[in-house]
């Protein structure tokens, strides 16, 4: 591999540097760096990030291809800043066994354009009857170690204790879906004023709650590692919240639609705001905020949903749950959090790329940008303002809530080990 020298870029949002780029590896950070067999990237005081991790991300490959496949996917997350992705188990078949979890970590090797490592499901088929294989998931070459059945929840408290018992042996972590399947039956929205003038069934809040306050419970009582999958509410933040003073091993994720998004959109009956959990209050979006902001929630994950054309463009109660967002998560970000003072860029880093990669254990990832680190990093153009055209997403699936709306920052760079994956915008 050449040389790359990035000249000028704005570290973590700090004084603009160079970082000289040498083969799959970070060889120096400092100005006025020599430009000597190097090829020269102008940053002009663009934000340079490591690169970013999501921890939870719907690639749908094997068995709904017309939905995203593992190449299409990571187009997206390269497209979107990304180097790693954890892909969500609720694929056809269920990423359930050993050889399923090798196949999409294969197909992550030979067509990703960013680092896949799947996450295993906690139980048979997403079920919630029986363990799935997680430790012959562990050891095979996915070395899987996140385990969920995110779509469903885990609501048996039994097979929760046993599977935060059995990861426990490897520092593997459950992350949990949390919403009570009997409080959402027939379910279409949030519950509150919206859901009763439109006379949609309602989602509680309490439906997130009460799982996610037996987890911390179970995990407390275990001595092991809960995640706690696209947190919503305000007084699941307040749960979290309580569960890290007590000094519960739990983890918790917020969506950037959660961030910026209200139940307020459900009034267009438009099914590209339909998702789970709901969109919520303007009161819940403003606690998640402020418990990003504060560390109590831990970070930004996509969970990018893709569904084909169909799914989507039919009736609300008809309708598929779910959005793209990898493709826009960085700039919700900064929308939500940096442009309101909430989070600098430095904090950016935190929530994205470090904290993900420690929880999911990415190895090579969420590292500071710094000589002798591996070059998986993303170049930001935190000054550009435009509206979201889903005609030039990378992903094979197009319902994102934010068509013609208009976000701040592009990415305009992506290097996985010093290879660049996106340049000038362009995916190579």
């Amino acid at each position: 591999m050449s040389k790359i020298l990035i000249r000028g870029a704005k570290v973590l949002g700090g004084e603009p540097q160079d970082v000289l780029i040498d083969g799959e590896t970070i060889a120096e950070v400092g100005t006025g760096l020599s430009a000597e067999g190097a090829e020269v990237i102008e940053a002009d005081g663009k934000v340079l990030l490591p690169g970013l991790v999501d921890l939870h991300t719907h690639l749908r490959e094997p068995g709904r291809e017309d939905s995203e496949t593992v190449l299409t996917g990571t187009r997206a997350a390269a497209s979107g800043g990304y180097t790693a992705v954890f892909a969500m188990a609720n694929t056809f078949p269920v990423a359930d066994t050993a050889g399923v979890v090798e196949q999409v970590w294969r197909l992550g090797k030979e067509h990703g354009y960013c680092d896949v490592q799947p996450i295993g499901a906690v139980t048979v088929g997403l079920e919630g009857r029986k363990l799935a294989e997680l430790g012959a998931m562990h050891e095979s070459a996915a070395g899987v170690t996140v385990f969920s059945d995110d779509g469903k929840c885990v609501d048996d408290a039994v097979i929760m204790r046993r599977a935060l018992e059995y990861v426990k042996a490897f520092d593997g972590v459950v992350a949990q879906h949390a919403q009570e399947p009997r409080l959402t039956e027939g379910a279409q929205m949030n519950e509150g004023v919206v859901s009763a003038e439109l006379g949609l069934g309602g989602w509680p809040a309490v439906a997130e709650e009460s799982i996610i306050a037996r987890d911390v419970l179970l995990a407390e009582h275990v001595g092991s590692r809960v995640h706690i999958c696209h947190l919503s509410t305000a007084g699941s933040v307040e749960i979290v919240r309580w569960a890290k003073s007590r000094g519960i091993r739990v983890t918790a994720e917020v969506t950037p639609h959660h961030l910026l998004l209200t139940d307020e959109l459900v009034r267009t009956y438009d099914p590209v705001y339909k998702v789970n959990p709901p969109l919520r209050t303007q009161r819940d979006v403003m606690a998640l905020r402020e418990a990003l902001a504060d560390g109590t929630i831990d970070i930004v994950a996509t969970d990018h949903a893709p569904h084909p054309h169909e799914d989507k463009d039919c009736e609300w109660a008809a309708a598929a749950m779910g959005m793209v967002g990898l493709e826009t998560a960085l700039s919700v970000v900064q929308e939500t959090m940096v442009d309101t003072g909430l989070l600098d860029w430095a904090g950016v880093a935190d929530r994205m790329s470090a904290k993900p990669a420690r929880i999911g254990g990415a190895t090579g990832h969420g590292r500071p940008v710094s000589a002798g680190e591996p070059a998986n990093l993303t170049l930001v153009d935190t000054a550009y303002r435009g509206q979201v055209d889903p005609a030039g997403f990378a992903s094979r699936s197009r319902n994102t809530p934010y068509q013609g709306r208009e976000l701040p920052g592009r990415v305009t760079h992506t290097w996985l080990r010093g290879k660049a994956t996106l340049v000038d915008g362009k995916l190579t």
